[in-house]
């Protein structure tokens, strides 16, 4: 790589508040755990602490759903019109506090303050003002069919977004007369806690949203409590399995949003230069954490070399280091036990004989750090083609047909997304109903709009977040 010498430009975390320790949000006060136990949250790139977070037991996770359940009965008899000023009134929140909830996320997450600037926050704002807009206008999303609040609605968010992840839930849940029990990540409650302080601030009746956290154990007994008559998890397809089994028993509605393995698929008509550019926004943004990451790469034989060349010159450019330097693209993996899984698929690559490539960069001392990574001569059969690696970990394989790599794109477990690249609009819409993908995308690869709804088939989940789908997922119906 030619060497640049960008001087640093670090983002100032001297305008957020934080606490040094944060308490349950229950009620619409934050209460001290009754498990009297506080877990550290802890910034991936610098192994610091950041605050320590209260974690929540079986008495606080019922003291949440007593408090959801009670607001419900006030709370669903509110107009649309009144339920809808709340909404907005957060997202207009979320955008006058955008730049301290940017930073809040980066320190906690590890993602590079670009994307939490530009990306994570403004969408999750824009999720609050979209389903603000349909909190009054049920009866005509749904013609006939006299739509109603389902009740409580336990959710359970993943760490790669938190803030946006909270608002994908929290948005639609309020929208259709619910109330809510939410859970963040352990290793990311931050911006969480951070809009509950707004959810407070905004004047949002007493128990309509409560925020508690906790590890896994605070999510099962979320999930195994009587109170909740829907359950909403993004996260792994392992612990969805244990989501759906809960949900069974209890017979609560469900959306699952889970694993994904998704083919990007590059054909020899394609513009290369803005292919490349979408590859490597496929898999290399948030540090590859995104279950629709294009972490399988289908190239054309008669366009291979060229794409490989041009994608390792990309890769050689980019930065990784300090998520708080706006020159960086790749910053800290969230977790020493996501980074530890990480490594162990590299080393799985290997020894299947696939060939690895990684550009020279200095990585820094300290915090969790992998460098952008490709591997070629990959087969099918890999365990880095199969399985969800959920770090900037790409497989390329090569394909000459369209049947062909519509068959090696669907031989996965996962159908969450797919990406195409082709100059012919009758090769994408061939593509996009072939392929067994919740979302596909054509000439582009990561957008996101609350518009549009997201989810997958198979063990990618079921259910759909965004859009008027979104709705559905949160209402039942007299019809």
């Amino acid at each position: 790589m030619e060497d640049w010498n960008l001087s640093p430009a670090p983002e100032s975390a001297s305008h957020i508040q934080l606490k040094k320790q944060y308490d349950l949000f229950i009620n619409g006060t934050f209460q001290k755990p009754n498990s009297k136990k506080y877990f550290a949250t802890i910034n991936p790139a610098t192994e610091e602490i950041i605050a320590e977070v209260a974690e929540a037991n079986v008495k606080d996770v019922d003291s949440a759903m007593k408090a959801a359940a009670e607001a419900h009965k006030t709370w669903s008899k509110l107009s649309g019109a009144e339920r809808g000023k709340y909404i907005y009134r957060i997202a207009r929140m979320i955008q006058e506090k955008s730049r301290e909830f940017a930073v809040i996320e980066t320190l906690d997450g590890g993602k590079p303050i670009r994307e939490s600037r530009d990306i994570d926050v403004p969408l999750a704002a824009a999720h609050f003002f979209y389903y603000a807009g349909w909190a009054d206008k049920l009866d005509y999303a749904f013609p006939m069919r006299k739509p109603q609040s389902l009740g409580v609605a336990a959710q359970i968010i993943p760490w790669n977004f938190p803030l946006l992840m909270a608002a994908w839930k929290i948005a639609p849940a309020l929208a259709c007369g619910n109330t809510v029990v939410l859970k963040p990540a352990e290793t990311t409650p931050l911006t969480a806690l951070k809009l509950a302080e707004v959810i407070q601030e905004a004047g949002l009746p007493a128990g309509v949203v409560n925020i508690i956290t906790g590890a896994g154990s605070t999510g099962a007994e979320m999930c195994a409590h009587p109170i909740p008559n829907k359950l909403a998890f993004t996260g792994s397809t392992e612990v969805g399995k244990l989501v759906y089994k809960a949900a069974l028993n209890g017979n609560k509605k469900l959306t699952l949003e889970l694993g994904g393995k998704a083919a990007n698929i590059v054909f020899d008509d394609a513009a290369i230069e803005a292919a490349v550019e979408g590859i490597i926004n496929g898999i290399y943004f948030n540090q590859g954490h995104v279950c629709c990451a294009g972490s399988r790469l289908f190239v054309q034989e008669t366009v291979y070399d060229e794409v490989l060349a041009k994608l390792k010159k990309r890769m050689d450019m980019l930065i990784v280091g300090d998520p708080m330097d706006k020159n960086t693209d790749i910053g800290a993996i969230n977790s020493k036990n996501q980074l530890q899984t990480i490594e162990r698929y590299l080393k799985i690559g290997k020894e299947e004989g696939a060939e690895i490539y990684q550009p020279t960069c200095k990585l820094p001392k300290k915090g969790n750090w992998c460098p952008p990574t490709l591997f070629t001569n990959v087969a099918q059969s890999n365990r880095i083609a199969q399985e969800e690696i959920f770090g900037p970990v790409l497989a390329i394989q090569t394909f000459r047909t369209i049947e062909e790599v519509i068959d090696k794109a669907n031989n996965t477990p996962y159908g969450l997304s797919a990406g195409v690249w082709t100059d012919k609009g009758s090769k994408i819409f061939q593509l996009t109903k072939a392929l067994k993908a919740g979302v596909v995308w054509a000439n582009t690869y990561n957008k996101f709009d609350p518009t549009s709804p997201f989810g997958g088939y198979k063990e990618s989940g079921f259910g759909r977040e965004g859009g008027i789908h979104g709705l559905e997922a949160y209402l039942k119906f007299e019809d």
